[in-house]
């Protein structure tokens, strides 16, 4: 299928929608059934069938079957937010005294996560590579995670290596696939078993709501369905499902856009005095080029690159000089953002993490990049001087 037709028009032109231009959003909260019987069958699988808010919604179910479509899976579950999706998905898959192997940098309340496992007997280890994994691995080992491009870095993993290596030792393997959008990366045709996305980001697009998403195959998306989904309560609403239906409809055309003024600012940053580097896959000169070239088909626009200091002052005076840039979490709207890891990440995380404490994420967003070029090239004045 093409993916601009799944964005715009997959389940859309079907009897339920009455031929509305944008899908109805149901709000009710619960679905009544003709018999007792009828509910009960519908009761024993709610994973498919609508009972209540808190199982699924007719317009929920149109924002999965577009997000599995374009991810190439069976299934689809939406959460309440990025979170709701990964600690569902973490929590399906493993069991007191499981072990769990996180390749590279991941985002940070994963890591919190699954140090909050540790007091159900669920342990982790970070590690940096595949030799890394093969010294870390365990009996008890049954789930590798990670993120491509890593979380804050952006290093590179290389996808069919990595599935092969965890396929061959009966884990299972869950990716952040939200940097790339579904449009630029697909993990699923590459062995990844299953996929996670912050719907918040570039899918949503217009920094007006959270949720996330995770995608795979049925024998492990209805159990998830079934279990984690009813009973952690994060569901998503219809209302942000609809968002999520309108954002894809012009995510192809904001995705290239993004794409466009991304490699365009990470390309003046490379060769400023001031910058140490600039951690962008698209660029050439980025370690993990090639293999991002042969996995991906297109960049996102948010990228880190690290300042010529050591200080948490000069980061702070960095981040308060932008005009254009504002200061703030999250990521992938038409706004362009900024936030700096060692001023609002905890500690032991960065360090985990390898974060350098001069390290800068910008969320490169829509407006012209000659204008977020002058911002930048202003605000790095005293670095470079």
């Amino acid at each position: 299928m093409d993916d601009d037709w799944i964005c715009g028009r997959l389940g859309e032109d079907e009897p339920w929608v009455l031929g509305a231009v944008n899908p109805p959003v149901f709000e009710n909260s619960v679905f009544t059934f003709a018999s007792a019987e009828e509910l009960g069958e519908a009761i024993r699988n709610e994973d498919e069938r609508y009972v209540y808010w808190r199982g699924t919604n007719p317009t929920v179910d149109l924002a999965q079957r577009k997000l599995a479509a374009l991810e190439r899976g069976e299934r689809a579950k939406c959460f309440g937010s990025g979170m709701g999706a990964i600690s569902a998905t973490i929590s399906s898959l493993v069991s007191a005294g499981d072990h769990v192997l996180v390749l590279g940098a991941v985002y940070g309340p994963t890591t919190q996560f699954l140090r909050y496992l540790e007091k159900f007997g669920v342990t982790h280890t970070h590690v940096d590579d595949l030799a890394g994994c093969d010294s870390a691995i365990r009996a008890s080992t049954r789930l590798l995670y990670f993120e491509s491009p890593s979380y804050m870095a952006y290093r590179v993993v290389d996808i069919t290596g990595v599935t092969g290596w965890a396929r061959e030792r009966g884990l299972v393997t869950v990716m952040d696939n939200t940097w790339s959008t579904p449009l630029f990366q697909k993990p699923l045709t590459m062995g990844v078993d299953l996929v996670v996305h912050s719907l918040s980001k570039y899918i949503g697009g217009h920094s007006d709501l959270v949720g996330g998403v995770v995608i795979g195959p049925a024998r492990l998306i209805r159990p998830l369905a079934l279990t984690e989904y009813q009973l952690y309560g994060a569901a998503m609403s219809p209302h942000d499902a609809a968002k999520v239906i309108k954002g894809l409809r012009t995510l192809p055309v904001r995705m290239l856009a993004h794409q466009e003024r991304g490699l365009a600012v990470a390309a003046f940053l490379k060769d400023h005095p001031g910058v140490r580097a600039v951690n962008h896959p698209g660029l050439p000169s980025h370690p993990g080029h090639t293999i991002a070239a042969r996995q991906m088909s297109g960049f996102s626009s948010l990228f880190s690159l690290e300042l010529d200091t050591d200080s948490r002052q000069d980061v702070s005076a960095f981040l308060d000089k932008l005009r254009h840039f504002r200061i703030g979490v999250s990521w992938g709207g038409f706004e362009s953002l900024v936030n700096a890891p060692a001023l609002s990440t905890e500690e032991s995380v960065r360090t985990t993490m390898g974060i350098p404490v001069g390290l800068v994420r910008l969320s490169v967003g829509l407006e012209p990049a000659d204008t977020l070029i002058k911002d930048l090239g202003l605000a790095l004045e005293g670095l470079s001087a």
